[in-house]
């Protein structure tokens, strides 16, 4: 099954998620975090959107870098349609990740040690 999300905004609001589950994982996301989607094939940075004044979480990203011209060009010319949407994971973010499993290897011991490896 193909997951969708209307074009709508220049944000995506939550609630037009097609998925239960990927609507779940952006709202856990913290403020201003960011998340890597593709949308209609094309590979994203996003952005969860700031708490407002009020203190009401705002239930939406907005497309950063690239991903925003890209975005503001689709909401200008096919707002309203449907495009598939999922999460992927970039391999910067993977090994970032990954390497977080081994601290214990990150001294200045091993450093010196393996440097020139």
């Amino acid at each position: 099954m193909t997951l969708q999300v209307k074009i709508s905004d220049i944000a995506i609001w939550f609630k037009h998620v097609e998925s239960p589950q990927l609507r779940e994982r952006l709202r856990a996301l913290p403020d201003e975090e960011y998340i890597n989607l593709e949308t209609d094939g094309v590979v994203g940075r996003w952005i969860r959107m700031k708490t407002g004044k009020d203190g009401r979480p705002t239930e939406a990203i907005r497309p950063e870098g690239s991903m925003k011209r890209v975005w503001s060009d689709w909401f200008k010319n096919r707002r309203g349609e449907l495009v598939s949407i999922r999460e992927v994971q970039l391999a910067d973010d993977y090994l970032i990740n990954v390497s977080k499993l081994f601290e214990e290897w990150d001294s200045p011991e091993d450093e010196a040690a393996f440097r020139d490896l």
